[in-house]
């Protein structure tokens, strides 16, 4: 069984990633972002390894466009 401080509700994470609580939700209804919910009270949970990996994922450095030579 997992440890309940493995994981941080809405507000936390968005904190953690940098967006907004609502922009964070969406993601999690679109499936962008795994989410749990506590069996006790229904609220959203995120798992901290998942935020960590969403960061490093958005973080990758993207290839430079080849750009045309000028004449």
């Amino acid at each position: 069984m997992q440890k309940l401080n493995e994981y941080v509700m809405t507000a936390e994470a968005a904190d953690i990633v940098g967006v907004s609580q609502n922009t964070l939700r969406g993601w999690a209804a679109e499936g962008k972002m795994p989410m749990h919910r506590n069996p006790a009270n229904g609220y959203r949970l995120f798992k901290r390894k998942d935020l960590e990996k969403f960061l490093k994922k958005v973080a990758m450095p993207v290839r430079p466009r080849k750009t045309r030579k000028a004449k």
